[in-house]
């Protein structure tokens, strides 16, 4: 099984990486655009985030704080013990 996985696993990401190429090469009009961006997550129980507006960084906060809610929902089991 582990033997379809990996190389799958690759042509995922190799796609994913060619249809990224492609759109940024088709929508080569130049135009203004406001883009925002925000990068979060945590190491240990610190979290972090980087954002270039504080709209965005709020969302990132967020969306990090949902996702460490699941871990530790995932893993009340083994905590608790």
């Amino acid at each position: 099984m582990s033997d379809f996985l990996v190389p799958a696993g690759i042509t995922v990401v190799l796609l994913g990486i060619m249809l990224i190429v492609i759109g940024t090469l088709a929508s080569g009009q130049k135009s203004e655009s406001n883009v925002h961006f925000g990068v979060g997550g945590f190491i240990g129980p610190i979290p972090f985030g980087f954002a270039n507006s504080r709209e965005m960084l709020y969302v990132t906060i967020a969306v990090s704080a949902i996702f460490f809610a699941a871990f530790l929902m995932m893993n009340l089991k083994h905590i608790v013990r």
